[in-house]
């Protein structure tokens, strides 16, 4: 087993700064980042030193997680313009979809994971797919309610049968 990377060393702040210089970077530049940082332990008076071949790892590896991100984000945008309906399949497809890269992201971690971090995703994920499903019912149960209500008012205002029994047929459609 590799040990574990000095970059899990670096205080949070400063391990955030080194993602956003190597986004900025384009993943390049990996000598200069490795100066940038040097001089920061230095300045903040931390022994830890960390080399530009754990740099550029660390950066291959966050690379490749952002392209899994954009490619996740591309899948969820076709997903949305693809689902046009109002049932909440488009929800249930991106939470689905999400919990589908939360475990590809596990599964291929190098690092720790931070399962408590991790676990409140999972956790809000399923809320989210619980409250997307009830959603969904409260949604069927206020069309068939409408529904019965257009019925009431056909019958009362002298409509024919077949006038009203078209009208809750579209409305029962939505649901």
């Amino acid at each position: 087993m590799p040990r574990r990377s000095s970059l899990l060393e670096l205080p949070e702040e400063l391990r955030a700064e080194l993602n956003r210089r190597l986004v900025a970077s384009g993943f390049s530049n990996y000598d200069g980042l490795h100066a940038w940082l040097e001089q920061e332990l230095d300045a903040r008076g931390l022994e830890l030193r960390v080399s530009r071949s754990a740099i550029h790892r660390h950066g291959q590896g966050f690379e490749d997680r952002l392209e899994a991100l954009r490619v996740a984000t591309e899948q969820a945008k076709a997903i949305s313009e693809a689902a046009e309906d109002d049932e909440g399949a488009m929800n249930e497809a991106l939470i689905r979809l999400v919990q589908t890269k939360t475990i590809e992201v596990l599964l291929a971690s190098e690092q720790d994971a931070p399962l408590d971090k991790i676990g409140i995703m999972v956790s809000r994920l399923a809320r989210a797919s619980v409250a997307s499903k009830k959603w969904k019912q409260e949604m069927r149960e206020r069309v068939r309610t409408a529904a019965a209500e257009i019925r009431e008012t056909g019958e009362r205002s002298g409509l024919s049968e077949a006038a009203i029994a078209e009208i809750e047929a579209k409305v029962l459609r939505i649901a």
